[in-house]
């Protein structure tokens, strides 16, 4: 079965935007792990608002969403959206199922890009398997955090760390599912 690797910025008071929902605070000087990211992923899960800000930056970069990144599914998931861009998947409904039996289907590791309301939901039905983590050294104070409020405690393995000049600390972990 693919892994589901919820894979975003954050700083390190644990928001993962700012309180008017910016992210001006991410590093963007160099590629921090992302390219080889790249190759052991071929599908990507994004929420509705994610995938429209994601839209929004394409259009003033050339179609480009994240530098680097190569041609892959996208699935949104939204239940208010009545259609999505050419080669992307618009899955709404029971988005829980629909998840589920992605994460069946034959190819590389999905990426869940983004959308708080989208992680939150998969986290809590235990269908993330990773965790990597970008964090900035930056406190922001306020803003969206990464994570609400769990049902119970989540137990994590590092499997890779990498800290970076700027202070930008990689962490990866899989989740025990006990």
């Amino acid at each position: 079965m693919r892994k589901l690797i919820l894979g975003l910025a954050v700083t390190l008071d644990g928001y993962i935007e700012g309180p008017n929902g910016e992210y001006d605070w991410c590093f963007t000087d160099q590629d921090y792990g992302l390219n080889e990211f790249f190759t052991g992923i071929d599908a990507m899960f994004i929420g509705r608002k994610s995938y429209e800000i994601a839209q929004q930056y394409a259009e003033n970069n050339n179609g480009e969403t994240i530098p680097g990144m190569p041609g892959m599914i996208e699935y949104v998931f939204s239940n208010t959206l009545k259609t999505v861009k050419e080669g992307a998947v618009l899955i709404s409904g029971d988005v829980i199922t629909e998840a589920r039996e992605l994460k069946k289907q034959p190819g590389k590791d999905i990426w869940l890009y983004g959308g708080a309301e989208l992680s939150e939901a998969l986290m809590k039905e235990d269908l993330v398997d990773e965790l990597w983590l970008s964090v900035h050294p930056i406190l922001l104070g306020s803003g969206k955090a990464l994570f609400g409020k769990q049902n119970n405690r989540t137990k994590l393995k590092l499997l890779h760390s990498k800290t970076y000049e700027t202070g930008l600390v990689s962490l990866r972990y899989s989740i025990n599912k006990e």
